[in-house]
């Protein structure tokens, strides 16, 4: 599965709906090289107590900034008549964050359970640490976003965004 997803960026462009920046999908490799090849196969998991907390972290922010940005695409849309404040664009990358790592956990439950494979490693102590390293991720995504937009503070983030959008014009006609 985390295989075909490194394709999607290069459907996305394919078809002319999204183009994402090298860097963006730099992360996106390297997140999938740390997990299923660093993490499964050379038993990173195992041999490092805080690499499964990493990668739920950096997923968490990751994926809090995809909330973002779908929301920050529609509020900048001229055929959307709808202005989202700040604070709720924030609340929202921080729950998209923390749902989808809660649906992984529950990807993870039902593997374990049909399949008898080990995703859990240590069953519900494994499930509460990956869903509070989720929670902190999308927390930091959604306090960056926040001052992005309210405060308009420079960072690397801001850069990130700007390649995003000056990619995707064809949004902002």
């Amino acid at each position: 599965m985390a295989v075909l997803s490194t394709f999607i960026p290069d459907i996305l462009e394919d078809k002319n709906i999204l183009i994402i920046p090298s860097d963006i999908k730099m992360m996106i490799m390297i997140f999938i090289f740390a997990s299923l090849y660093l993490g499964s196969l050379r038993s990173f998991y195992y041999r490092f107590w805080w690499w499964d907390f990493l990668l739920h972290t950096s997923a968490g922010i990751n994926l809090g900034f995809v909330g973002f940005f779908s929301l920050y695409f529609l509020n900048h849309d001229k055929n959307i008549d709808m202005v989202l404040s700040p604070i709720f664009i924030a609340i929202f990358s921080f729950a998209f964050s923390v749902s989808i790592g809660a649906i992984w956990e529950i990807y993870e439950f039902t593997m374990d359970s049909f399949f008898s494979l080990n995703m859990q490693k240590n069953g519900l102590n494994d499930t509460m640490w990956d869903l509070i390293a989720d929670c902190l991720g999308g927390g930091f995504a959604a306090i960056i976003s926040y001052n992005y937009i309210k405060k308009e503070l420079p960072s690397y983030f801001e850069n990130m965004t700007k390649k995003l959008f000056k990619k995707n014009e064809h949004f902002f006609d």
